[in-house]
């Protein structure tokens, strides 16, 4: 029997879940080393001003730029104030900052009515939606990410895991913490399109989060944390077929109860102490 060729919409769906476990696995496992986890949550909502400012100045006769863009930059800023604050009040920085960027996208959402379905586009996120140009944006940042990743790879580790340790080994903490911060809300944006702001820290985190429970190593968090986001995407896009149902909503939920699943067999193994 002859199969029918895969539709674009489905290819390009494909393709985002792919870049999405890659970004699970690299941002989401330093997600959890570094313990920045509100990070996320905070630079994808942080992205809707950004975007909502994008497209309002693209309203306004400016030249349209992809509202990603805007969601970057704003992401970016939310990361450099959390790496310039002290380690005890980073996550007060992330919420404020959470907090403006959402009443500042409210508000221009509020300027923009015939084109406030786009902001709200990335609020719930599709996987079927992603545009080529949606998918070019993915790889690139993607790449770039991977790139500064294999740069620095021991310097981010050292300070994921003993920052006050690094900055005595004379190593520029402050300025890694920067890099990996920023790489981290990156991955968080670029996110949006395929699962929306709602549901990035869940595809973001909740693999690392499993696999660093079951891991012997730092080498097995990053795979298992891959395959996990993954199988939870694919699943995600199989259900869909078969069921009206969200595919990123489906993803996230298995990826959610994956380390719910972890973590229960762990306490009932009496691996964890509670």
């Amino acid at each position: 029997m002859e199969l029918l060729p895969l539709q674009p919409y489905i290819i390009r769906a494909l393709l985002g879940v792919f870049l999405i476990s890659l970004n699970a696995s690299i941002a989401g496992s330093f997600t959890v080393f570094r313990n920045v986890s509100f990070l996320v949550a905070g630079a994808s909502h942080s992205a809707l001003a950004g975007a909502a400012l994008f497209i309002l100045l693209g309203s306004m006769g400016m030249p349209e730029i992809n509202p990603i863009v805007g969601g970057l930059i704003f992401a970016l800023i939310v990361a450099i104030s959390a790496g310039y604050t002290r380690k005890e009040d980073i996550n007060t920085v992330i919420g404020i900052s959470f907090a403006m960027s959402m009443s500042l996208a409210v508000l221009l959402i509020s300027m923009i009515r015939e084109y406030s379905s786009r902001v709200w586009t990335l609020l719930i996120g599709d996987i079927y939606l992603l545009t080529q140009h949606d998918i070019y944006l993915m790889v690139g940042v993607t790449a770039f990410n991977i790139t500064l990743i294999l740069m620095f790879y021991r310097a981010f580790l050292f300070i994921s895991f003993d920052f006050e340790g690094a900055e005595a080994f004379g190593l520029n903490a402050r300025l890694y913490n920067y890099v990996l911060l920023s790489i981290i809300a990156l991955s968080s944006v670029i996110l949006l399109k395929g699962v929306g702001a709602i549901l990035v820290f869940a595809m973001l985190v909740a693999p690392a989060a499993a696999s660093n429970e079951v891991a012997r190593n730092i080498r097995e968090v990053f795979l298992f944390s891959f395959l996990i986001a993954l199988l939870s995407g694919l699943g995600g896009i199989a259900v869909s077929f078969f069921v009206d149902v969200s595919p990123g909503a489906f993803a996230s939920l298995l990826a959610t109860l994956t380390y719910f699943f972890i973590l229960s067999l762990r306490r009932l193994s009496g691996k964890v102490q509670i």
